[in-house]
C-alpha cells in the first residue's frame, strides 16, 4: 500500500474544514419539508394497545392475541411502529415504517418482524375521506409453501383514538382473503 493513498483522506478532511467555513447558507440547497401526507401520519403516534385475530384456515379457529405499538414521528417525515406481542407462545416484535414520497405521489413503508427474514416493502394511497391507507406489497405466503403472493394491509381510523387493520392476500382465484384482522386503541 503507498503511502499517498493512506494520506488522502488526511488531505480531504484538511481541505474540508479549511473550506467548509466559507460555504454561506445561501449555497446550501434548501432541506425538504414535511408535506401535509407526512403530518397525516401523525394521527398514529402514540401508544396503542391492540387485539389481533389471525386465520390458521378455513376450517381452523383464528389465533388470538394481544400487544402493544408504540409509534413516533422521525423528523416529521416517517412514522415509526415498534410492534410487541405474544404469538404462538413466543415473544413476537415488528417495526413498521411509514413515510411519503412526494415524487411517486404515494404511501411508502417497510415492515420487519421477528418471526421471518423478510423485509416488505409497501406502496400505498390513502382515501379521499383522509381515514384509510391501503398498502400492498408482495412476498412469500407462508400458507402456499413461501410461493411468491400479492398482500393489502388496510389502516383504517375509526375514532380520534381507536383504529383498525386487516391483511389479505390475493388468491388463485383473484379473489381477497383476510388474514389478520386488529383493532387498537390509543392509551397515551
Amino acid at each position: 500500500m503507498k503511502t499517498t493513498s493512506l494520506l488522502r483522506p488526511l488531505f480531504a478532511a484538511f481541505a474540508v474544514a479549511l473550506f467548509a467555513p466559507s460555504l454561506q447558507a445561501q449555497d446550501m440547497p434548501e432541506m425538504p419539508k414535511p408535506q401535509s401526507e407526512h403530518a397525516w401520519l401523525e394521527k398514529f403516534a402514540g401508544t396503542w394497545q391492540t387485539e389481533m385475530q389471525c386465520s390458521m384456515g378455513p376450517d381452523k379457529e383464528p389465533m388470538t392475541s394481544k400487544g402493544t405499538e408504540t409509534a413516533t414521528m422521525l423528523g416529521g417525515f416517517w412514522l415509526i411502529v415498534e410492534n410487541k406481542a405474544e404469538m404462538m407462545g413466543q415473544p413476537f416484535k415488528g417495526v413498521l415504517t411509514l413515510g411519503y414520497d412526494p415524487a411517486k405521489k404515494n404511501y411508502i413503508g417497510t415492515w420487519t418482524d421477528s418471526m421471518t427474514s423478510t423485509l416488505w416493502n409497501y406502496t400505498g394511497t390513502l382515501n379521499e375521506a383522509g381515514d384509510t391507507l391501503t398498502l400492498e406489497s408482495e412476498g412469500p405466503c407462508p400458507m402456499q409453501g413461501g410461493k411468491i403472493c400479492k398482500f393489502k394491509e388496510v389502516m383504517k381510523l375509526t375514532g380520534k383514538d381507536e383504529k383498525t387493520f386487516t391483511s389479505s392476500m390475493l388468491g388463485e382465484d383473484g379473489k381477497w382473503t383476510q388474514m389478520m384482522s386488529a383493532k387498537s386503541k390509543r392509551v397515551k
